[in-house]
């Protein structure tokens, strides 16, 4: 069996704000803590980078930056979605010139297309621009659930490679791995549920907790894919409280405070979030410690 295209834990980068706009010099060491924390690959302008309230502009600097940082020692696969498939063809695009090595493409949010209109959206990626696309399916934030059907569909595709799953449905992954083939990539968006997803056959995980644990997660991560289950196992129970506690608000201001609290960047967000609350803190520096990061 070959190896997947990427695997192991790609942190999806927070986006740290100062005074307003980003705070690009901590964005800067933010991404060389991830890689010497030994991550294998790079997630900037997703959800958990606030990229729904970034201009333009900003998401587009975003990507400069985190590719310019990593220079070719980590994959860099930058959110490029939208609700408007050429907005998304545009974003991609934009990835493949600056030197991206793939997208992650969430399906269209609010239109609620059809399984129909999913294919044909991703497929006009496809043959728009030459670069591999994940599939980013969260029907929690987008009320429409990409079917494993559609997925099997684009997986012939030659630029659609993979999925960030953030479903939390262990058996469809199982069912997903046996219809889109051995080279589909299979990366988990939960990290709460990342060590089943790992055993149901994934590869890795798109993580929220690499932002503020990257030496932990990372080595959860080679343990797994190692078949070291039982290392995993001890590696998942240390973490366990931290991933739970990085959603007890509204994501990713806890994962902000966490990091402020490490002094590693401001804690600011942009509306419509707001500083994650007092019990939600409490639960974050009860995370960290039992992490062993503080």
């Amino acid at each position: 069996m070959s190896e997947p295209l990427f695997r192991g834990v790609l942190p999806a980068l927070v986006t740290p704000f100062r005074d307003g706009a980003v705070d690009e010099d901590a964005f800067v060491a933010l991404v060389e803590r991830q890689i010497a924390g030994g991550v294998h690959g790079l997630i900037p302008v997703g959800t958990t980078g606030e990229a729904s309230t970034l201009s333009h502009e900003e998401h587009r600097r975003v990507m400069e930056l985190c590719v310019a940082t990593a220079r070719g020692r980590v994959p860099v696969i930058p959110g490029a979605g939208s609700n408007s498939t050429d907005e998304a063809i545009e974003l991609v695009r934009y990835a493949k010139a600056i030197g991206c090595d793939a997208a992650l493409v969430v399906t269209p949010y609010y239109n609620r297309p059809s399984q129909e209109g999913l294919y044909a959206h991703y497929k006009a990626i496809n043959d728009a621009v030459q670069l591999p696309v994940l599939v980013y399916n969260v029907p929690a934030r987008t009320s429409v659930d990409i079917s494993n059907a559609t997925l099997a569909r684009l997986a012939k595709l030659p630029n659609i490679v993979g999925i960030k799953d953030a479903t939390g449905d262990l058996p469809r992954a199982s069912l997903q791995r046996l219809e889109c083939g051995e080279d589909w990539v299979m990366l988990s968006g939960n990290d709460d549920s990342a060590l089943g997803y790992m055993a149901h056959g994934g590869h890795g995980c798109i993580s929220v907790t690499c932002n503020v644990a990257p030496e932990q997660v990372s080595a959860f991560y080679e343990d797994a894919m190692a078949g070291r289950w039982a290392d995993a196992l001890y590696g998942q129970d240390r973490l366990i409280r931290l991933h739970k506690s990085l959603f007890a608000d509204a994501s990713p201001s806890p994962t902000k405070f966490a990091l402020a609290h490490l002094g590693l960047c401001r804690e600011d967000g942009r509306l419509p979030l707001v500083p994650c609350s007092e019990a939600a803190r409490a639960e974050v520096l009860a995370g960290l410690r039992e992490a062993g990061v503080i």
